[in-house]
C-alpha cells in the first residue's frame, strides 16, 4: 500500500508541467506571452510558475506551459535580431557553441551572434 501512495505521489509530481523545470536548467520561454521563444536559464520554480532570466540579461516569470526545454540545434529555424539593428530575420543555426551560433539567414547574410539576440517559434 506505501509503495502504491508513493507511487501515485510520484506521478502528481510528475504531471505538474513545473516540476518538469529546475534551477539552472537551460530552456525556451516566451516573454511576456509572446509567441516566440527566447533563450534562458530557469532561476526559480515556483508552483506553476517557472522565472527564467533570458539570455539577453531580462527575467520574467512565465506559466510553466510558456516554458520548454531547450532545443536549438545545427539546422533550427531562428530568427535574429541582425547585427543588433533591431530587425529580425528568419534563418537556420549552421554552428553552436553554447551562447554563441552561427545563422545563415534566408536572404544570404550570414553572422555569429549570441542566443540573447535570437528567437523561434
Amino acid at each position: 500500500m506505501k509503495r502504491l501512495i508513493c507511487g501515485v505521489l510520484l506521478a502528481v509530481v510528475a504531471a505538474s508541467p513545473a516540476a518538469a523545470f529546475q534551477r539552472g536548467d537551460w530552456v525556451l520561454s516566451q516573454w511576456q506571452g509572446d509567441e516566440n521563444y527566447y533563450a534562458g536559464v530557469v532561476d526559480r520554480v515556483d508552483g506553476k510558475s517557472v522565472t527564467v532570466r533570458y539570455d539577453d540579461g531580462d527575467t520574467d516569470t512565465r506559466p510553466a506551459n510558456q516554458v520548454k526545454k531547450y532545443n536549438w540545434r545545427v539546422g533550427s529555424r531562428v530568427e535574429c535580431n541582425f547585427q543588433r539593428g533591431g530587425t529580425w530575420y528568419p534563418g537556420e543555426i549552421s554552428k553552436l557553441n553554447n551562447t554563441k551560433l552561427s545563422v545563415a539567414y534566408d536572404d544570404g547574410d550570414r553572422e555569429t551572434t549570441n542566443t540573447g539576440l535570437c528567437r523561434s517559434k
